[in-house]
């Protein structure tokens, strides 16, 4: 019995890791700088609240051609947390935005630059390029001197990295090569040591033995946010600016009218909306899982129904080329019976013709007629003989090919054609209706009509519906009536309820589906009895 409790304890521990571990890992996205793709380092918070490591962010305005205006006021390159010692590989290595997107950022101001002088009339306009938002973001006259370090990010690396073991163990930077491994660090000196080291740059009776130790890490941070303009601690959070700001950005004339807050409201406000959200989020994570699921099937439905519209369309196609290869050979079957129709009644006039040069057949024929004495006997042959001289000399005094050589009236006409292959495109749904209110009425019958607009893809059929308004709503969304699969554009509606207030609407089907609904009309239809017919408000 104790050994399956014992059993089912380390199965619950070993779940419970893989959790702890699935959940570091996915967190470790969130961890990345987007430009180096590695864990930040110093990072900066852009004006669009997205983040990116001080160094990477120096090196794209570097790449931009601004000169000064990489520094951060709460960073110190001597530290040994930033020096070339200790920093990452990862600066050698590091992915710079495009260049097309580089060229298009550099605006006309004053400052140390390529192409400009100093001393002119109007600021220079800092833009950087966000990896994230794909956006070009304005950062001021001073560039990443005008912004705050993200610290809280810098914390949550931190023990990121001390959870997973990333990076591998913080080495002293004050012992002799080989370093020992890194057991204390300093943020008054701002370095890590071992136990020796510290005891040794520590010594008893003097001020740096009121150093307090920390735990070792790469990055040493100030102990609050410091405002980049004054160098004083930020006190307060200005709501109109979305910005921090200390005593003396209040009394400023920027922040003049602005809703200004102590930094304990914003703090607390701000607190308990991410743990409200946060607490919906983790309290639905079957609706979220429910959603992936269905995100997942939509996805898969959305491969097969790429696969099939694919299929369709290049069977259409085929089905055309089908169509102009078929027309192609009904074309040249005609043309081809034309052209021999053409070559015998040419050959038969070349054959007539050959019979009137001498020495042919009808022509020696002829003169032996002719020597013929005999009267009764010359009068028998020459008769017919005649008729066929007579016939040969009309064509030879009227001469004329008997076919023409031409083909132009099997010439093609395909623009229209063309054309129509040219804007060959997917069908859209019909667009929203118009409803015609001249024609619409209300009176013992309900009398809707309505139009497409010009250009509009044609509708197979269309979907009428229909509510009255002047009765109590009942909870849940409206309830249409509908009439479906309505032919034609009008519609008839019988026997609606007498004094009432309906609102209808209609919209249009094909093979793309349905389009937009036309805009709601309210008709009145008059009280029993009904005197006249109601109008169309």
């Amino acid at each position: 019995m104790a050994e399956g409790e014992d059993m089912q304890t380390f199965t619950s521990i070993m779940d419970a890791l893989v959790r702890i571990s699935t959940s570091m890992k996915n967190m470790e996205k969130e961890l990345l700088c987007p430009v180096c793709q590695e864990m930040y380092k110093q990072p900066l918070v852009l004006p669009c609240t997205h983040n990116v490591c001080q160094a990477c962010a120096r090196e794209v305005l570097g790449q931009q051609g601004y000169i000064g205006h990489g520094g951060d006021p709460s960073s110190e390159p001597t530290s040994p947390a930033s020096t070339p010692s200790t920093r990452s590989p990862r600066l050698s290595r590091r992915t710079l935005p495009k260049p097309d997107r580089l060229d298009r950022l550099l605006k006309s101001g004053f400052g140390t630059y390529p192409g400009r002088k100093r001393g002119a009339l109007h600021p220079q306009v800092i833009m950087f390029p966000c990896p994230a938002c794909q956006g070009d973001v304005e950062l001021g006259e001073r560039g990443l001197a005008g912004l705050f370090r993200n610290l809280t990010l810098e914390r949550v690396v931190e023990r990121y990295r001390q959870s997973v073991s990333v990076g591998g163990a913080i080495l002293c930077q004050l012992c002799k090569p080989p370093p020992l491994e890194a057991t204390k660090g300093c943020t008054e000196c701002r370095a890590t040591f071992c136990n020796e080291c510290f005891k040794l740059f520590h010594p008893w009776g003097t001020q740096k033995a009121q150093h307090e130790p920390t735990l070792p890490t790469l990055s040493f941070r100030p102990k609050g946010l410091i405002c980049p303009d004054h160098k004083e601690e930020v006190t307060h959070y200005c709501k109109t600016c979305q910005r921090l700001v200390c005593q003396l950005c209040r009394v400023r004339r920027t922040h003049s009218g602005h809703k200004i807050t102590p930094v304990l409201s914003a703090y607390q406000a701000l607190k308990d909306k991410l743990t409200k959200s946060l607490t919906y989020i983790l309290g639905n994570q079957d609706t979220v899982q429910t959603q992936i699921c269905e995100l997942e099937e939509a996805v898969r439905h959305t491969e097969v129904s790429g696969q099939q519209a694919k299929e369709e369309v290049s069977q259409l196609v085929r089905g055309l080329g089908a169509v102009l290869e078929e027309k192609r050979a009904s074309l040249l079957q005609a043309i081809e019976e034309c052209q021999q129709e053409r070559l015998a009644r040419l050959s038969a006039q070349i054959q007539e013709h050959r019979s009137l040069l001498d020495g042919s057949g009808l022509v020696g024929y002829a003169q032996e007629v002719l020597k013929e004495t005999d009267q009764p006997c010359f009068v028998q042959a020459a008769k017919q003989l005649h008729n066929r001289i007579a016939r040969a000399t009309e064509a030879l005094q009227t001469f004329r090919p008997a076919a023409s050589s031409s083909f132009r009236h099997c010439q093609l006409d395909v623009g229209r054609e063309m054309k129509l292959l040219t804007e060959l495109n997917f069908l859209r749904a019909p667009e929203a209706p118009v409803i015609d209110t001249q024609r619409t009425f209300a009176y013992d019958q309900i009398f809707l009509c309505w139009r497409l607009p010009p250009h509009s893809p044609p509708a197979w059929h269309y979907t009428v519906e229909f509510r009255r308004t002047d009765v109590p709503a009942q909870p849940g969304p409206a309830r249409w009536q509908r009439r479906e699969e309505v032919r034609g554009t009008s519609a008839l509606l019988e026997n609606p309820d007498t004094g009432s207030v309906y609102v209808l609407r209609v919209r249009g089907c094909n093979k793309a589906g349905y389009g937009e609904y036309s805009e709601d009309v309210h008709l009145h239809t008059p009280p029993a009895p009904a005197g006249h017919g109601g109008t169309c408000l």
